[in-house]
């Protein structure tokens, strides 16, 4: 196949998912942006593998616009790292299956904590989303 054709080929996929992704917000979006502008605490971002890379750059750039965040590696999390998660925080989770064995250990943790928590996830009957 053709470099060129092949290179615009995945222009448009990755175009076709941004609609999607357009298409698909609704009201919830509207809520974890006023959660997150009105946090009094730190905006926490974790997920593992590829959702732990998105989830760095987020944390990133959350706070390169002055919202004070971070990014907590799940594993680290179960080893003394979640000692930084505290009740006025929001913690962002995402998993695309919604069943990474790590995320999951740690939720109700966070959920002990008090901290609020929002799920980011393809798979809406996911244990993470429930």
């Amino acid at each position: 196949m053709d470099k060129l054709s092949e290179a615009k080929k995945v222009f448009d996929i990755e175009i076709e998912a941004l609609k999607k992704t357009r298409d698909s917000l609704d009201e919830t979006f509207i809520r974890i942006l006023d959660e997150v502008s009105k946090c009094e605490g730190k905006v926490i971002i974790t997920g593992i593998g590829k959702p732990g890379h998105i989830a760095q750059k987020i944390a990133a750039t959350f706070s390169s616009l002055g919202t004070p965040s971070f990014y907590l590696h799940p594993a680290e999390a179960m080893h003394g790292d979640l000692g930084m998660v505290s009740n006025n925080d929001i913690v962002i989770v995402i998993s695309y299956s919604g069943e990474s064995d790590e995320v999951l250990q740690i939720v109700p943790i966070i959920k002990l904590i008090g901290a609020k928590l929002i799920a980011i996830t393809a798979n809406k009957d996911s244990s993470l989303a429930k």
